[in-house]
């Protein structure tokens, strides 16, 4: 399951704003390992958004999930990854007040190595997309 860095946690109290990193696979192909998120803390949360919360029984673990639907008592959430797990179908459904923000872009960060101007344009086009609430269009625009 996508685990978020410890700086999530401190730059999130002083701005709406924040960065993330993820860790894991359970989003791919919307998400990859080492992707990092531009997260929109408090942001209202409909179906079919990618949300960042606290882990239901781990809660100083931060995951990225798929909240697909309104249950009695929160948010059922899924990850992309049907074989990753870690998800609602594992912990049942996630309360309100763990569900901290939406995930608004992810952006990948630039390959080493690669100094060329070529390399830097090709990345400056490719590097950042929005995160959509329709798979469909998320896993079209997934990173390559």
């Amino acid at each position: 399951m996508p685990e978020l860095s410890q700086e999530t946690e401190r730059g999130r109290a002083v701005l709406p704003f924040g960065a993330a990193e993820v860790r894991g696979p359970s989003m791919v192909p919307t998400l990859c390992h080492a992707d990092r998120l531009l997260v929109h803390w408090g942001a209202r949360v409909r179906p079919g958004d990618v949300v960042v919360l606290r882990h239901p029984f781990q809660q100083d673990l931060l995951v990225v999930k798929r909240a697909t639907e309104r249950r009695d008592g929160g948010w059922w959430v899924l990850g992309d990854n049907a074989f990753a797990g870690g998800d609602s179908t594992d912990y049942g459904v996630v309360p309100e007040e763990l569900v901290l923000g939406k995930v608004r872009f992810r952006y990948r960060p630039p390959a080493p190595g690669r100094r060329s101007p070529l390399a830097a344009v090709r990345w400056a086009l490719s590097a950042v997309r929005p995160v959509a609430a329709d798979r469909s269009v998320s896993r079209r625009l997934r990173a390559r």
